[in-house]
């Protein structure tokens, strides 16, 4: 497929006089995976399975084998150097790839999809993450094309899996550079030294728009093809409904991330952003430029049939113009037959920005990647109260929500994930720290039976110990390439035989049979170690080594699940049940426990604290009783 100049190329009709893919009925009910397209897979594996289950023989990349490969491309300092500039660099991830993936995460237990921005990258430039786009209505070649974007989706939809893509419309890439000198300035938080100007609250002159070397030799106007033929399709930005001056605020660079109103029309780094209107919330006027990008992102979702959209910096957006873009985009896909096309925005910033966000913007969802990962992964660390965790998601007079139900379907959680903005320079997936691996399956459990809908990042599954001061270390490549995980090269880490991976694809699989670990009310549990004081789990000295239950109830069921935060010895412990929905003396069966070497014995229910059972959780183990 040729990709378009202008938006009005687009014939809607032909595109949309087809059947769609319909929406799931609940999105708690799924399980999302976030992955980055150019860290996932470049199709050249051997040695995995392919997406009926058969083995894959074909391939140059073999699988990785801890004892053998690992930290095999930092033999040397020279390697390591070339190990760490591959990170920064794009690795190779291509959508064949991924569609060539799709049993292996089908096997995990996935339901829906998560990809990283697909869209044509400033050529220029590295933004191997797809934030940096200069052609909207294109695919990065890097990548593939659009026609392989769309079999991606068709195969995902076969195997019962969604999918949603990562949009972005708060910026565009760097396709523009400002009439200056430089303005040197240098960020020792992510090592950049700036030549763009810092927003100060007025506009800046422009030099021109890109070309295809990244120098602003073209003017920053709509292009006249006729005079400047080299500006397609790599320079300036497409399609030509972007290239008026008025789509760009050209206020510089943001500095101060919570200055009103800076971080909402300044530059994201080098990224320009998009003046999207004017007006207060309910009179909002929407710019050219925004009903542009509606036109845009209609267009991906009739082209490739999505079912959701994760939307980029949402905190640097008018409430407005979320508003706007997520009306337009509901009543679009609503009249495909999509009823619950869903909408995920990242919100940053804390709950209170964000609940408030998705109740004046009608946006579905907000991203949590703030304090609900911090509480989880150091909760089953044992170094966070419970409480903390799971008073995220009670009753709260800061939400003004009357039910904690409402969270079951709001937020999206996930431990790690591709920046970690809360660890500043100790970016660190779950597993980086010696040890903390065997306690990988507790973390995930905890995140996919408790309330919201669950993501895993990729990887995960696999163990991936990236860490450093730069994002890449959290962008480790699964197909191994020049920059693999656990410092390797040219090893792939599609291991379906890993423990890791088979325990939480166990563990997902208890989750899709059972509706109250997906729509339940959610209740942290007291314990007791002799079965007469009861109390809810908390740290002494500074620690908590111990069992951590609670129970998800829906329609007269429940079901208790716990954690051991001990990752050295089982712990037992009284847990607390629902007093009404048990009988002293019946007894409740272990649905599922980590320990797969032992047969966990049924339990009695006794009358104790109302009703309590004795459980006994394996070393930073998970179970589940019903």
């Amino acid at each position: 497929m040729a990709s378009f100049q202008r938006l009005s190329d687009i014939d809607f009709a032909q595109l949309t006089n087809r059947p769609f893919y319909p929406s799931p009925l609940a999105w708690e009910d799924q399980v999302l995976y976030f992955l980055m397209l150019d860290r996932f897979s470049d199709g050249n594996e051997s040695g995995y399975l392919d997406n009926e289950g058969n083995p894959v023989a074909a391939g140059t990349t073999p699988l990785f084998r801890r004892s053998d490969d690992y930290e095999n491309a930092i033999g040397t300092r020279a390697e390591a150097e070339t190990w760490r500039d591959a990170g920064g660099r794009f690795a190779g991830g291509t959508l064949r790839g991924l569609e060539s993936k799709i049993g292996y995460l089908k096997r995990l237990g996935i339901t829906a999809i998560w990809i990283s921005p697909v869209f044509k990258q400033v050529v220029s430039q590295e933004s191997y993450h797809g934030y940096g786009i200069q052609h909207f209505l294109d695919v990065e070649p890097r990548f593939g094309t659009a026609d392989e974007l769309r079999r991606v989706v068709q195969t995902a939809h076969d195997h019962g899996i969604y999918v949603i893509l990562d949009i972005i419309f708060n910026h565009a890439g760097d396709v523009f550079g400002y009439n200056a000198d430089r303005y040197d300035t240098f960020d020792e938080h992510r090592n950049i030294t700036y030549i763009d100007p810092r927003w100060d609250g007025r506009p800046y002159v422009v030099a021109g728009y890109r070309d295809s070397r990244g120098d602003t030799s073209l003017p920053f106007q709509t292009i006249d093809l006729a005079q400047h033929p080299d500006a397609w399709p790599d320079g300036a930005i497409w399609p030509a409904e972007f290239q008026t001056p008025d789509t760009f605020t050209r206020r510089g660079r943001i500095n101060s991330w919570d200055h009103d109103p800076e971080y909402l029309e300044g530059d994201f780094f080098t990224l320009k952003d998009i003046l999207h209107g004017s007006g207060q919330l309910d009179d909002y006027q929407p710019s050219p430029g925004l009903k542009a990008i509606c036109e845009v992102y209609k267009y991906w979702i009739a082209f490739a049939d999505l079912d959701g959209f994760r939307i980029d910096t949402v905190k640097h957006m008018d409430l407005g113009a979320s508003r706007y873009f997520t009306a337009v985009i509901k009543e679009f896909t609503m009249s495909l037959g999509k009823e619950n096309f869903y909408l995920i925005g990242e919100i940053t910033g804390g709950r209170q920005r964000a609940f408030t966000t998705l109740e004046l913007t009608g946006i579905d969802a907000a991203l949590g990647v703030d304090d609900i990962p911090d509480k989880m992964e150091y909760l089953v660390k044992g170094y966070r109260n419970p409480t903390e965790y799971f008073s995220l998601f009670r009753n709260s007079e800061l939400i003004q929500k009357e039910s904690h139900i409402w969270f079951r379907n709001r937020v999206v959680t996930m431990v790690d994930d591709h920046d970690q903005v809360r660890k500043g320079e100790n970016k660190a997936r779950f597993c980086a720290a010696a040890g903390t691996d065997q306690q990988l399956v507790a973390v995930v459990a905890l995140n996919v039976t408790t309330l919201g809908i669950p993501c895993l990042y990729y990887g995960t599954e696999q163990r991936f110990d990236g860490h450093g001061k730069n994002d890449r270390y959290l962008r480790e490549a699964m197909f191994g390439g020049e920059f693999g995980a656990f410092r390797s090269r040219n090893r792939h880490f599609f291991d379906e035989d890993n423990e890791a991976y088979r325990k939480i694809a166990d563990i997902l699989a208890v989750r899709r049979q059972h509706l109250a670990l997906r729509r339940g009310r959610q209740y942290l549990r007291p314990i007791s170690g002799d079965g007469l004081s009861f109390g809810l789990p908390q740290m002494l000295g500074g620690q908590i080594r111990s069992v951590v239950p609670w129970s998800r109830l829906f329609n007269n069921q429940e079901l208790l699940c716990a954690i051991n935060t001990d990752a050295d010895q089982p712990r037992t412990a009284w847990v607390t049940i629902d007093n009404e929905l048990h009988r002293a003396g019946e007894r409740l069966r272990c649905i599922y426990s980590t320990d797969l070497t032992v047969s966990a014995p049924d339990v009695e229910v006794e009358a104790r604290n109302g009703k309590a059972i004795r459980i006994t959780v394996p070393a930073a183990g998970f179970v589940i009783y019903g």
